[in-house]
């Protein structure tokens, strides 16, 4: 069976905050050929989820979202504190009731602890355990809103918690509930994965989708990220996933700097995307001429 990717972009490629004012990109991202857009919600966001709700269905885009602004302090899910973690479940399900509002598919993100928080110390053993009961819960409430819940593993620079593909599995099982995917993350990856292809097929149908751009968060291509062992692995394990372009633009005042780019990776949101999408739906039709063809992959195994 062909591959039916669906290609898509953050906000972030064209403005450092969303807003009302930002209700345009819709139509702009999906003139440039996305399917789907993510927007970033959080303490500092505030919009009209029904506007946004109404302006997708015009357009025709799938809508995720990620808790990608600002945080409220002490609100991590795997915090030893069960205060932090009470204030972390009733903020997230808050970000989750204004997802449904605004028609979006899926929440997503580093859900599981708070971006930015690395505890550098060997993990309590009821770390896992309480992190998943919280996830359980938070994935009732969005499977009754009609929304996915999806778990991103990020770099060692980011969390503790959920570094790799694996580590995302095990927190998914632990939590016990069929509303809990995974999208991963080839920036972040690169530290953590030595085998992309292994990481994508680990997750299996637990694997929602992808955010991608290179190594350096620039436009996917050119860099570390083996995007031959990416598709390869996507179009044999999950046909239907979800490639979202995900990076900073860096023309806007210090957006990327307070995001961590400190090269200028994105100037242009619009010329990032053309050349994304090319790049990544031309590897993305040579691996499924691999398949159908049993011809070998780049790493010399047969795909």
């Amino acid at each position: 069976m062909a591959s039916r990717f669906r290609y898509g972009a953050h906000a972030y490629l064209w403005t450092d905050h969303w807003s009302d004012e930002a209700l345009g990109l819709l139509d702009h991202a999906r003139e440039l050929g996305a399917e789907l857009f993510e927007i970033p919600l959080g303490e500092d966001v505030e919009c009209s989820e029904e506007a946004v709700r109404r302006r997708r269905e015009e357009v025709g885009l799938e809508l995720t979202v990620g808790p990608g602004g600002q945080w409220p302090p002490a609100c991590d899910l795997s915090s030893d504190d069960p205060d932090e973690r009470a204030r972390a479940l009733s903020w997230h399900a808050e970000m989750i009731q204004r997802a449904a509002q605004m028609g979006a598919v899926a929440y997503c993100g580093a859900l599981y602890g708070r971006p930015g928080t690395v505890q550098r110390r060997r993990p309590p053993a009821d770390e896992y355990p309480r992190t998943a009961a919280g996830l359980h819960e938070l994935a009732e409430l969005a499977r009754s809103l009609g929304v996915r819940l999806l778990l991103e593993p990020m770099s060692r620079f980011r969390t503790h918690v959920v570094n790799t593909p694996m580590q995302a599995l095990q927190l998914v099982n632990l939590a016990d509930h069929a509303n809990l995917g995974i999208i991963l993350d080839t920036y972040h990856m690169v530290t953590e994965v030595r085998d992309y292809a292994a990481g994508i097929r680990c997750v299996g149908d637990r694997l929602w989708g992808v955010h991608a751009c290179e190594n350096d968060r620039g436009v996917p291509g050119g860099g570390l990220v083996p995007w031959d062992e990416v598709f390869d692995a996507l179009v044999e394990v999950q046909p239907e996933a979800r490639i979202m372009l995900e990076t900073y633009n860096t023309s806007i005042g210090d957006h990327g700097y307070r995001r961590g780019l400190f090269q200028n990776q994105c100037p242009d949101g619009d010329a990032f995307a053309r050349q994304a999408f090319a790049f990544l739906k031309r590897r993305a039709a040579e691996a499924e001429r691999r398949l159908r063809t049993g011809a070998t992959g780049p790493s010399g195994s047969a795909v």
